[in-house]
């Protein structure tokens, strides 16, 4: 079944990544500030956790044991996210590092380890990367989404195993866990350490945990009474409390609140994908069925891949701008040239490269081995429907 208004939250993930880039991370950055939307607009670096939620919600969903194989399902996974990636990390290399001229703001120098990682999407597990996000800097999460993408076909059959309770202790858990290991790292370790380790792969396994055990909650046909509006209002509602303690140096306080925002935002993004699929399950539609939010959600993944791009050459052909909040159609201007190079690499590149990757799928990887017939009158059970 296809899940439309999932497609179409993707765009609002990214648009809120985008927000975030443009406006800067400090107080006195930013390509064209908007000062009106700083520091709120600091929340959208975690729109990659709805990321990392939503795949996990969406492998679980869609993955059908005994139809699948699992070299099948990697072969797929590789034709989806290598092409564009590909493609668009030979733009990034020549716009941030000084591999031409070296004209322009913000080059940074790399070298041909790091720029290897990037490539095989293998940088967020090394610490001595240079610089610390090499080739295209938003790849670190593809290298994060890679990893989980070759542990996932074995946590399912872990997962299915479970009661639909336990899923959820076993996530609330992982999360908790996490939280506390970045209280302790942000209390003792030095920030560029910190840094690393919670971007680890690792780290952000249980965010897509969570969207796992929905997923199987939602199979097994468990329900809960939720509109979409009641998490959107808790998210506006937390935004403040976030922005307002997102700026080092942290206080006590500010440190519980910077090392529980993934888990909070994972927790609020979980709940708002439930929600929608269950208006769909039900039949009902509204506004993220629109067929433009649904091609935005469907480009987003390449919006994503050149988004910062469009930033730094607006840097590199000297278009910064001061603070103002007239800078908003510098916003409009520069999220649809983003949205363009989106369409065209989508259009281009990763649609086609993603069919003709499929069409040369080995035959021995299109299905799975035949399992063994039980004997005849054996009882059969699903365990998806007495493991609730």
């Amino acid at each position: 079944m296809r899940l439309d208004s999932l497609t179409s939250l993707r765009f609002f993930a990214a648009f809120a990544v985008y927000l975030h880039h443009f406006n800067g991370f400090a107080p006195n950055g930013g390509v064209a500030r908007i000062p009106a939307l700083y520091p709120w607009s600091l929340i959208g670096a975690h729109g990659v956790t709805f990321f990392f939620v939503l795949s996990g919600f969406l492998l679980t969903w869609t993955w059908q044991p005994g139809r699948q194989s699992t070299g099948g399902y990697y072969w797929r996974r590789l034709g989806r996210i290598w092409p564009a990636h590909l493609v668009a990390t030979v733009t990034a290399m020549l716009l941030f590092y000084n591999l031409g001229s070296g004209i322009g703001w913000g080059k940074d120098t790399t070298d041909l380890g790091s720029t290897l990682s990037s490539i095989f999407l293998v940088q967020a597990w090394i610490p001595g990367v240079h610089p610390i996000l090499p080739g295209n800097p938003v790849t670190w999460t593809l290298s994060v989404e890679l990893a989980f993408y070759l542990v996932f076909p074995f946590a399912f059959r872990w997962f299915e195993r479970l009661r639909t309770r336990t899923l959820m202790l076993i996530s609330a858990a992982s999360m908790v866990i996490v939280w506390a290991v970045d209280v302790y790292a942000l209390n003792y370790c030095r920030p560029s350490f910190e840094t690393w380790l919670m971007r680890l792969p690792v780290s952000y396994f249980p965010q897509f945990a969570v969207g796992m055990a929905f997923a199987f909650a939602l199979r097994r046909g468990w329900r809960m009474r939720l509109s979409p509006w009641v998490v959107l209002l808790a998210l506006v509602a937390y935004v403040p409390v976030y922005a307002t303690h997102a700026v080092p140096p942290y206080g006590r306080y500010g440190i519980q609140v910077e090392a529980s925002v993934r888990d909070i935002v994972a927790i609020l993004s979980v709940l708002l994908i439930t929600a929608y699929v269950q208006r769909e399950l039900d039949g009902r539609t509204g506004l993220l069925n629109r067929r433009s939010l649904v091609l935005l959600g469907s480009w987003s993944y390449c919006y994503y891949l050149v988004h910062q791009q469009v930033i730094q050459a607006m840097y590199d052909l000297h278009l910064w701008q001061p603070a103002g909040n007239r800078n908003v159609w510098i916003l409009a201007v520069g999220f649809a040239i983003g949205t363009l190079f989106a369409w065209l690499l989508y259009t281009l590149v990763e649609e086609p490269a993603r069919k003709k990757w499929t069409a040369l799928m080995p035959r021995s990887l299109r299905k799975p081995p035949r399992m063994p017939q039980p004997p005849v009158g054996a009882g059969t059970r699903d365990p998806e429907t007495v493991r609730t």
